[in-house]
């Protein structure tokens, strides 16, 4: 995939920018604030498990059967009415900590209600941007490259330390923050322009049409190893992501600030590889440039398990970061640049389905290895999960399968 500087990118997705910018700052507020609000009620290691796997559950449950009401419903209020149900969602733990009424079960439960929202909002956006952007792959490169590195900045880079900060003035301030967040993006997204709702398939039940979205992943090999490199990936991470807070806190000695630098860190190395994607693929070829960045991110998790004090913790995180960063620019990129209008939300929701399947399983596991053996096992389990991935997964999504179906997908788009 190339890129053309001569194109300019339409208006409409400056304000989709603005309002996932915004949502992101409040999201990466809560990511730190979470983890630290649940060790403050418990220091078992399968208890933050619960709450970390709660998030990923939605996926698990809806995630084919949500991809295909996104396929039925207009997209921009699909995100917008999301957004809003979510701000209106942190309004509860919120005011259980006012009122000093926290507890794991209650943070599990809006984890997993946080995710069913997210499920919606994410599925909806990866399906609008390709219409909005006409399916072009250089203009979806540079659009995905500007949001990631958007999101990276704001949920790992600016939302951590101020998460942290935040909770300092009590453990209701960064749930209302990121509430308040959710809102202005509510706002914002239903300024974006109408798009053609998809065209629905006559007399097809929505189980039915599932199932087509998930058989059209399983049955091309370029999106089904696009798919399986985050599920795997997303065992390896969250095992890591369980039991990270307790292992800077045991290992590194990193108290409560020190944590939220300790993310940003791995924001910096993202933001560095949101913005070296589209080089690294002009110069590598999509596909290759994939397999490096996945064997930099399972040799970066290597070095963190072998960290022993905190800057090489965090010099690791940055180089897992900037692997993560660069992938998330260009496998969406590819996915949205080669799969139908009409399929859009169910291949969208079905690979991410399969990611976030895997999420719950990697959670579990990183507390049963740290609470069975060391804190440290979860990171070298993670390090050796994600290296046997890009192993296997690297023929599937070679340089010349990438060009095979950008070939094919070239007339459907002009059409």
């Amino acid at each position: 995939m190339t890129s053309d500087v001569r194109k300019t990118l339409p208006t409409g997705f400056g304000r989709l920018w603005t309002a996932q910018t915004i949502s992101s700052l409040g999201d990466g507020v809560t990511h730190a604030a979470l983890p630290l609000i649940a060790l403050t009620l418990t220091r078992e290691p399968m208890a933050l498990a619960v709450v970390t796997a709660a998030g990923t559950l939605p996926w698990l449950l809806f995630g084919v059967l949500g991809g295909a009401l996104v396929d039925r419903w207009d997209r921009r209020r699909t995100m917008w009415v999301a957004d809003a149900a979510r701000a209106v969602l942190l309004a509860v733990p919120a005011a259980a900590a006012v009122f000093d009424l926290l507890s794991i079960p209650l943070l599990a439960i809006v984890a997993f209600l946080l995710g069913l929202g997210g499920l919606f909002f994410d599925t909806a956006a990866s399906a609008y941007l390709p219409d909005l952007l006409r399916r072009d792959p250089a203009l979806l490169e540079r659009a995905n490259s500007r949001l990631r590195g958007a999101q990276t900045a704001m949920s790992g880079f600016a939302g951590p330390p101020a998460g942290s900060a935040l909770l300092a003035l009590g453990r209701a301030v960064p749930l209302v923050a990121d509430a308040v967040s959710f809102l202005f993006s509510a706002l914002l997204v239903r300024t974006l322009p109408a798009m053609p709702r998809p065209v629905p398939e006559v007399r097809e039940s929505l189980l039915r049409q599932a199932r087509a979205g998930a058989s059209y992943v399983f049955r091309d090999r370029v999106l089904l190893g696009l798919a399986l490199r985050p599920a795997v990936g997303n065992v390896a991470f969250l095992a890591v992501e369980t039991v990270l807070a307790l292992f800077a806190h045991d290992r590194l000695g990193i108290g409560t600030a020190g944590f939220g630098l300790l993310l940003t860190a791995e924001a910096t190395g993202g933001l560095l590889g949101a913005a070296i994607a589209s080089p690294l693929g002009r110069r590598l070829g999509t596909g290759t440039a994939l397999t490096c960045t996945a064997a930099v991110e399972g040799l970066a998790i290597l070095g963190l398990a072998t960290a022993s004090n905190p800057y090489l913790a965090g010099l690791a995180l940055a180089v897992c970061g900037a692997g993560m960063g660069a992938t998330m620019v260009l496998g969406p990129s590819l996915r949205q640049a080669i799969v139908p209008a009409h399929l859009m939300g169910r291949v969208a929701s079905t690979s991410r389905m399969l990611a976030m399947c895997a999420a719950p399983l990697g959670a579990f596991l990183g507390g049963w290895l740290a609470a069975t053996y060391d804190v440290r096992t979860p990171l070298y389990a993670a390090a050796i999960l994600l290296l046997t991935m890009t192993a296997v997964t690297a023929s599937m999504t070679s340089n010349r399968r990438v060009e095979a179906a950008l070939r094919a997908a070239a007339p459907a788009a002009v059409s």
